[in-house]
């Protein structure tokens, strides 16, 4: 099924530069893309969504697929949601060595969730939503995982400082208020 013998990390700095070279990519600022490269921090994201072959995960925003190569390992199904056309064929030759990951191209915020759950992870009671988030739609996306009342067991999310300072203060002026 995940067969890591054959595979050559992608989170590494000089592999990630190989990749996007290779495919002449380049980084959209509209975006917002960053690709993670820090093996504690995937570490860490991987450890906290507390994953196992009996449990799902949804990425959102997969990159080149650092991250969903360490969710693809220790996960049951893997699917990653990503908006950059440009990067569907890059995560189609990287995730080739993983039966278990599923790629989607699409915005996750005009996505049927709840179709997707029922189809991409039938197999599993349980699914955590993992994700690296731009600034820009931290906001919306965690609205709409939380609003849509999906059968999530956990969101991880790595997020800028800047916008969690934000949310703190706009919960905490909102608290004050009342």
């Amino acid at each position: 099924m995940k067969d890591m013998e054959e595979t050559i990390e992608i989170a590494t700095p000089k592999r990630t530069k190989e990749i996007i070279q290779r495919h002449g990519f380049s980084f959209k600022k509209s975006l917002g893309q960053n690709f993670l490269i820090d093996q504690n921090i995937l570490n860490k994201i991987v450890n906290a969504a507390d994953l196992d072959e009996s449990k799902g995960a949804l990425e959102i925003g997969p990159g080149i697929g650092a991250l969903t190569e360490r969710l693809a390992r220790v996960a049951g199904p893997v699917t990653a949601v990503e908006i950059d056309q440009r990067l569907i064929p890059i995560l189609g030759e990287v995730m080739q060595p993983y039966s278990n990951v599923r790629v989607h191209h699409g915005d996750v915020l005009k996505l049927d969730l709840a179709e997707l759950f029922n189809t991409d992870f039938a197999s599993v009671d349980k699914v955590s939503v993992v994700a690296n988030l731009p600034y820009y739609v931290t906001t919306p996306i965690m609205m709409k995982l939380l609003e849509e009342k999906l059968p999530v067991d956990s969101i991880v999310v790595m997020i800028q400082k800047k916008w969690l300072n934000g949310w703190l203060l706009h919960r905490d002026q909102k608290t004050t208020a009342v």
